[in-house]
This record gives C-alpha cells, structure tokens and sequence, in this order.
C-alpha cells in the first residue's frame, strides 16, 4: 500500500515507501491524538510496523513544541531497534536519538563492576572514584576536548545504539556512561527501561540529566501489557533473613552494641515469625510493629527504625571514605522498615512472609511488602505527560487496561486488525490434554508428549514449546520429551542468566537453517516475550497449558482488591487475563514478518473454551480449529499447513 492517506508531516518523517495494511489507520490514531495532547491505548498486531509507525506519528508534534520523545520497553533489543528504525527516519529527517543502558551495564572500570552488587552501590563507587581521580574513563569538564566534545556533538546530531556507543568509548578511553548523559538534553528520541519513567527515585534521578519535565515528554510505552506487573515491582520490596544476619554481623564490626542489640533481638523474632509458615502467609502489619515495641519498650517505632537508618548512612559514609563499597545492610534492613511503617492502613499493600529454598539449597524467609495497584505507579506518570501512546499486541479488553493502569479518561482506544494474510496462519486447539493441577497424571503428560512429537516431526524446520510453568516444563523433560524428539532440543533452565539465555536461543536460531530443532521455555519468560523468531527460526510453536498462577495467598489477594476496585471482574483481572495475555504473547513469535508462516497449537481444552476464547485476540480465534483427541489428526493439520 502506498502512503498517500498519511498526514502530510507523517510524510515528512515515515522513511517507506509502503505501508502495511492498517499501518496507516495506525499511524492516523497516534497522530491525532498527541495533536490533541491526548493518550491512545492502541493494539496492533506482530508485523504491524508498530515501532516507526508511533515514531513517525510523535515527531512532528516533538520538533513543533520541542518535545521530547522518550520510548520504554523491556529490552535492550527493542531499545536497539528504535534506534535502527530512527537511522531510517534520518534517511529523510535529521534526528537524534540514543538507547540508554544503566549504569552498571555501561561501565568499564573493572574496579567499579567488580565492587558493586547493584546499580545503587555502583552509583556510590562510581562518585567515589571519581571525587578521588581515580577512575582512567572519567573527564572532568575542564578535561574534555575536541574528541570528548566532538563525540558529544554526534551523539546529540545522530541516532546512536548503547552498543556503539559502548565499544567507541572503550577504544578512546571515555566513559560511556558519562558520555550519554551530558548529551541528554538535546537528544530528540531516547529509548530506555521502564524503571526510568516509572520508578520514583530512578525518575528523579533521570530527570535531573535529562534537563526536562514529565510535561514535556511524549511517553511511548511498548508491549504495555508488561507494565501493570512490572509497576506492581516497582512498588513491592522484601528483605531476608541473610540482610538481618549480615546487618548484625555488620553492627558487630563497628562495635555498634544498640544496632547490635537490636538487629539480634529482630532477627531472632522474624526466624520465630517465621518457622511455621508452610510457603507463603499474609501477615499482620502490625505484628513487626509490636516486635520493634516488644524490644524497646517505646510507643515510637519509627524513631527506632530511623535510629538504625542513622546508623547505617553514617556506615556508608565511613566505606566510602574508605574507598569501599559504600553498601550497607543496617542502612537496607531501615529503608525496608520505614517503608513497612508507610504502607501500614493502605488497603493497595499487603504484607506476607515466606519461606523458600536458595540456590544454595539452603532454607530460609524473608519479609515482603507486596504492591496490589499498579495504578499508584503509573497514573502519577500517565496524568503528567503531554501525551501518552502505550501499544501492544495484546491489550484487549482495552477498557480494563485503561482502568488498572488509570490512563486519562479522554483516551482515545484503538484495536486493529491483523495486517497476517489468514493462509499464513494455522491456529489449532487439542481437546483431551490439560496442565489443570487435577489432571497432571503421568498418563497425561505422555498423551501431551505424543501431541507435541506430532507437530515437531511434521514441522519443516524449528519448534518452539512454551509450558505453563517451570513445572511442568520440568516434568515434560522427566516425562521422556528429549528422547521422544528426532531433533535436539534446548531448553530454558529456572535462574538462568541473561548471557546464558541469549546464547542458548542463539544456538537454536541457528538450527532453522537445516533440519530444525525445538526449543523448550515457559510461557511469560523472557524467550516467549522477548525474541522474535521470523522465517524457519520458529515455524510452529506449541503452547502447552493455561499459565494461571498458583492461587498462593498473595494472588487471591490480588484478585480481592480487584474485586473491590471493580466489582464482579477481580479474578478476571487479577487471575485470567495476566495468564491469557502471556499465552498469546507465546502464541505470537513465529509471526513476525507478513511473509512468515505459522502453526500455532494449544495444548490445552480449557483454550477452546467459550470464556477463554473470549480473551484471545481475533487475528487467533477467528480462525480456530479444535480438534477432537485422536491420533494423527493434528499431525495431519500440521503436514497439510506446510505443503509436506
């Protein structure tokens, strides 16, 4: 399709000469509504061209009202990729733009990585170092020249990736942190983390270099269907039995006896709290108030717990003028504490103590406040904007959305279809397999087993299975799956690091080059999210199971305070569409280009359900197949689909 209805200032920036279907109908909402300084919640399909459709549609009004544009999505790949669509936009626009890693990410002294444990002692490190001259990558104003200063000036001018900034600044010995950061008011596009925008503190922080307001901000926020979960953690924090232990062996060291005293009397009350508790418990938040009072004998706990927050900023104070690791577990363990005081009588926290195993295989518990309102993180940030697009493939219902994450009542909805040609896409549902916790026998398991052998030994190249859970991922493989397959399997194993996972998806990838393979993950983890897997990278994909949470304390309280924001929908809030929209994200990453091919299969019944089908989008359900439970049919489907 040509782009002849686009906005003439579309024009100006949309670097194709082609737009998909709906891209257009796309590119016209976004358009009008920041016009209008107004927020659109818009779903659009995989293969829409979501990315430099919303940024087409945001620069005219960002270089009219000198705007910025800040994009927030979950990876670094996303991120990188903004960029690569702003060096197309450059093609017709001069524009600039940067994708921002944190700090910890983009440091190169080995010193500073090596003795930080997160990103807020790396700040502390990084401050010291350079308040002492000791870090080789810093420049103080006075010290950065014409290099310094014409890399600044290209960074401003030019759209730039955090990679190539990265590998620039290590072969001129700058730092690439530092870099970015003073080139950060006068860059046009930044595409970043949510945390960013989000988190309060980080927010502040950020802000100050960015030399701007919230109300000058054009907010672009991807795969948005990841943000109410993600403001729910930003609002939640816990702290372990380990914090307790290292803060009164911490108080020991600097001969502080009342820290001492008190860290020992807590730790032992907390390990009490604790030993009875089978998993997971909601406790009282008053039950650690009356363990502060039971200690001191005071009717002011928090000035007790400010007392230790004293203590353990003076400790910091201390390592830093040290040249250590300014980190302290006194100053932790308060910062829990003060926040466990202000949440007491808000009805959108509870407070739960639990008790798990380590990596170690060591037990123990921890303390939680767990954040129930996404909204109390994201509507501060939503009613601050200029104006605000948040976008994904899966959304609907739009009106629930909008009312979790109290989007400005004047937002425009959008839902397009899907720009996939029908014959591209074969979606199946098989009856007579489940994950329900009341089915998973071993007869099961085998029976889901034989339907996965099906598809994968009729697929032309690379499968990709996305299981329920961990569980039953692991019961898959205990269950015989690796030997029942003729092609190698990789999977995703609980905790694996990022680099470990990158690499192992990368080794799969690279299987669709010849007799395929299949790669086994878990629906809502970062593969199934993520990473797109277009062409023979992913031809079909099996979604094994409904991925409902496990009703633990802290999910029905979850779908309690739903029910109370919004009567009759708390568990369809709170408990079905997280578990639905992970499903189909899964769903959707073999189709990923419009001349992508893809088969994708639902092992589950509950899918062909009247209810759940409700919740799958129409580019999906439209043309569902459900199958009876019989031997070959699927086989049959999937033969006939690819042509074999």
């Amino acid at each position: 399709m040509i782009m002849n209805n686009l906005p003439q200032a579309v024009k100006e920036y949309f670097p194709y000469a082609n737009v998909r279907p709906h891209q257009d109908k796309f590119i016209e909402t976004v358009y009008a509504a920041v016009r209008e300084k107004r927020s659109v919640l818009i779903e659009g399909s995989n293969g829409l061209g979501k990315t430099v459709s919303a940024l087409s549609a945001c620069l005219p009004a960002a270089v009219e009202n000198d705007l910025k544009i800040l994009y927030v999505a979950r990876t670094h790949r996303q991120h990188e990729r903004v960029i690569e669509e702003l060096k197309a936009i450059c093609k017709k626009q001069q524009i600039s733009g940067v994708s921002l890693r944190g700090r910890n990410q983009m440091c190169l002294n080995t010193f500073a990585a090596k003795n930080a444990t997160d990103a807020r002692s790396l700040m502390e490190v990084c401050e010291l170092l350079k308040a002492k001259d000791s870090c080789p990558y810093h420049r103080a104003p006075e010290e950065q020249n014409y290099e310094y200063l014409q890399l600044q000036h290209y960074i401003t001018t030019h759209p730039c990736k955090a990679s190539e900034i990265q590998r620039i600044c290590r072969k001129k010995g700058i730092c690439p942190y530092e870099l970015v950061k003073t080139a950060l008011p006068d860059v046009n596009v930044i595409a970043l983390s949510y945390l960013y925008v989000f988190d309060p503190v980080i927010r502040t922080a950020f802000f100050k270099n960015l030399d701007s307001q919230l109300e000058q901000i054009i907010l672009i926020v991807d795969e948005a269907h990841n943000l109410p979960e993600t403001a729910i953690e930003i609002a939640s924090s816990s702290m372990s039995l380990f914090v307790l232990r290292q803060a009164e062996l911490e108080a020991e060291k600097y001969e502080n006896k009342d820290a001492a005293d008190f860290v020992r009397f807590f730790r032992k009350e907390i390990e009490r709290l604790t030993e009875k508790i089978g998993q997971e418990e909601i406790i009282s938040p008053e039950s650690i108030l009356e363990i502060i009072q039971k200690y001191g004998g005071t009717s002011s706990p928090r000035e007790l717990v400010e007392q230790m927050h004293d203590t353990g900023c003076s400790i910091r104070r201390c390592l830093l003028a040290e040249g250590k690791n300014p980190r302290s577990y006194i100053h932790g363990m308060s910062e829990f504490l003060l926040r466990w005081l202000e949440t007491i009588g808000d009805n959108s926290y509870i407070n739960v103590a639990s008790r798990y195993t380590t990596r170690e295989k060591t037990k123990t518990a921890k303390l939680e406040i767990v954040a129930l309102d996404p909204a109390k993180v994201t509507e501060p940030v939503f009613s601050a904007t200029y104006a605000n697009v948040v976008m994904s493939g899966t959304l609907q219902p739009l009106q629930a959305y909008a009312k979790l994450t109290k989007l400005p009542e004047d937002t425009f909805h959008c839902v397009l279809p899907s720009p996939f040609p029908k014959e591209h896409v074969l979606a199946v549902v098989c009856l007579g397999v489940t994950t329900a916790m009341d089915k998973r026998t071993p007869e099961m398991y085998h029976l889901i087993i034989k339907r996965i052998i099906e598809v994968v030994h009729n697929t032309p190249a690379n499968t990709g299975i996305f299981a329920a859970s961990f569980d039953v991922l692991n019961t898959l493989l205990a269950t015989g799956l690796e030997k029942a397959l003729n092609k190698p399997l990789f999977y995703e194993q609980k905790g694996m690091s990022s680099k470990a996972n990158e690499k192992l998806v990368a080794e799969f990838k690279a299987c669709g080059k010849g007799d395929g393979a299949v790669f086994l993950g878990v629906q809502g983890g970062r593969t199934s999210e993520g990473v797109d897997f277009p062409g023979n990278e992913m031809n079909s994909v099996i979604i094994v199971g409904v991925p409902y949470a496990e009703p633990t304390p802290r999910v029905k309280a979850q779908i309690a305070y739903y029910e109370r924001c919004f009567p009759k929908l708390g568990r369809e809030y709170g408990y079905v569409l997280p578990a639905m929209k992970k499903a189909v994200q899964a769903a959707g990453r073999p189709i990923r280009t419009l001349e992508d091919r893809g088969a994708l299969v639902f092992l589950d019944y509950r899918f062909a359900t009247k209810y759940c089908r409700g919740f799958l989008p129409s580019w999906i359900n439209d043309g569902l197949k459900v199958l009876p439970c019989k031997e070959e049919v699927l086989a049959r489907e999937i033969r006939t689909f690819f042509k074999l």
